[in-house]
């Protein structure tokens, strides 16, 4: 992964072998890519590189980090669930995201566009931020497969590291599990899964 923010506009973030091709997705946004970091700037926030994306912050939070895909381009909050979203125009990244957290450009010159919405959404967050607001705790229901139960009840220590896991990363094996149709290919992905549930990791984390 890239270490340096400005790479990233030129070359990607380093995460595939796409990087620094013509292939790469940021290659497709690039005037839309430097138009979303402008705003950044303009509205004061502080640039970093975090997750190897550039990653904007103010009072010592995340505001909002960018993304680039093959079909589009998009600038996504932290704490999305404090937002009020007044225009309408914040978007969930998936069907597992819990709130609408993104503005997904899929043209360049739509930066342009949504500039004063873009610029009151991040004055927005910031105001949060510079006010320690965070959103309220929600209680999680998790649709644990009988497969996953059965497997913690007959194995110990795989329960125990797994209760000792964040409520996020709990999620992520439900959810992953839970995407698999057959019985034995859950039980097969729980057995490839113990180890870094007891190493304390999520689904996704390498």
């Amino acid at each position: 992964m890239i270490t340096d923010i400005e790479e990233y506009f030129v070359n990607g973030c380093g995460r595939c072998e796409r990087y620094a091709t013509s292939d790469c997705s940021t290659r497709h946004w690039t005037s839309g890519l430097e138009a979303l970091r402008q705003l950044c700037l303009e509205a004061g926030l502080e640039e970093t590189l975090k997750w190897a994306h550039p990653c904007y912050m103010a009072a010592g939070r995340n505001i909002v980090i960018i993304g680039a895909f093959r079909k589009d381009f998009r600038l996504s909050f932290f704490n999305a669930a404090l937002m009020t979203d007044t225009h309408q125009v914040l978007e969930k990244q998936g069907a597992n995201t819990r709130h609408p957290d993104m503005i997904r450009f899929t043209r360049n010159d739509q930066v342009r566009e949504l500039k004063p919405i873009v610029l009151s959404y991040l004055d927005e967050a910031i105001g949060y931020a510079k006010a320690g607001s965070k959103p309220p705790k929600e209680a999680i229901r998790l649709d644990y497969p009988e497969e996953l139960s059965e497997a913690l009840d007959a194995d110990v220590e795989l329960a125990e590291a797994f209760n000792r896991l964040t409520p996020g990363r709990q999620r992520s094996y439900v959810i992953n599990l839970n995407g698999a149709k057959k019985p034995e290919t859950r039980i097969a992905r729980i057995a490839k899964f113990r180890d870094k549930i007891i190493a304390g990791k999520g689904a996704q984390e390498r």
